[in-house]
């Protein structure tokens, strides 16, 4: 499949990729590419032009500020995510999920502020314009009706990144910048739990920087995920989890989980039910419940629902053991 005509734009500034933005409609930003390109192929974005910001040196890099967590820039790479000694000792649930993400070459394109804002996933729209068209289309993208959930007026796209839900246990907030000036959010604020308008970023707002608090630090990590295949394939079902303990017993915990929702989900009630206590096979049981009831997996890929909240209830099992054990 080939891609369709656009111009090329390559800003050196933040301040100029943002006036490209203002300028231009039809626009995407391109940082890795790694998702961004195979859609253009299958036809799913046509811009006119596409914003290619991997020049603006400004927002790459990891910068550990003193006494006061971490600034990430959004293009830094996934590879390096994985890597970086400091957020394995600090935030090691990040780099765990960083991991796991695709294939060793494509973590070294792709970049955590693609991750964030990659596009939701499902069996009906991530495929080919001819198969598309055949079904008649959907509401993510040219159509009016949810192949998912026939009748229903939400879209139910799922959100399939594996670093969000780990930086929504490190209580992570962005940074977006646009012709005002910047705004600063909680990540947890910025996805909207809709498969079609997904993440709450304007036209002319561009991601600029991610942060990690010091008062996140050093909580133990895990990630784990459900794909067909043993790298390369976004998740099925994900779940990260990262706890502090005291003298044996949990002081903190927390456990988010990825691609059986239009959005990244925290899951409510995991601290109140593991403060205070070890963590045991019944404590670790109750808390994958917690996380299998909050999964609202539909027929958005190959495996069944069925079986996707049920990988969620195991592997959130499975990680809150680890993440205590570690």
């Amino acid at each position: 499949m080939s891609l369709p005509e656009f111009k090329l734009l390559r800003p050196r500034s933040v301040e100029e990729a943002i006036g490209f933005l203002v300028k231009h409609g039809n626009i995407r930003v391109l940082a890795g590419g790694t998702d961004l390109i195979p859609s253009m192929r299958q036809k799913l974005f046509e811009p006119e032009y596409v914003l290619d910001i991997r020049h603006i040196s400004e927002l790459r890099e990891i910068h550990p500020q003193a006494g006061h967590g971490v600034e990430i820039g959004p293009l830094t790479t996934l590879n390096a995510i994985e890597h970086s000694e400091f957020l394995r000792r600090h935030y090691p649930v990040l780099t765990e999920a960083a991991a796991t993400v695709a294939s060793p070459v494509l973590r070294n394109m792709g970049t955590i502020g693609g991750n964030i804002c990659l596009d939701t996933r499902c069996l009906w729209y991530n495929q080919s314009l001819t198969w598309r068209k055949a079904c008649g289309f959907c509401i993510k993208k040219d159509g009016d009706l949810c192949h998912v959930a026939p009748g229903g007026t939400k879209c139910w796209a799922v959100f399939s990144g594996d670093t969000p839900p780990a930086l929504l246990c490190l209580n992570a907030e962005i940074e977006l910048a646009s012709p005002s000036g910047v705004r600063r959010m909680a990540l947890r604020d910025f996805y909207t739990g809709a498969g079609d308008s997904y993440r709450k970023l304007q036209p002319n707002e561009l991601l600029t920087r991610i942060f990690l608090s010091d008062s996140s630090a050093d909580l133990r990590g895990i990630y784990r995920k459900l794909r067909i295949r043993g790298s390369i394939d976004y998740p099925l079902a994900g779940v990260a989890v990262a706890l502090k303990r005291s003298d044996g017993q949990v002081s903190d915990a927390r456990v988010a989980i990825t691609a059986v929702n239009p959005a990244p989900t925290l899951i409510t009630g995991v601290a109140g039910a593991l403060e205070g206590r070890a963590v045991d096979e019944s404590a670790a049981e109750a808390i994958g419940e917690m996380a299998a009831k909050t999964a609202k997996p539909l027929t958005t890929s190959a495996l069944t629902p069925e079986y996707r909240r049920e990988m969620i209830r195991v592997l959130t099992k499975r990680a809150v053991l680890a993440a205590a054990a570690n």
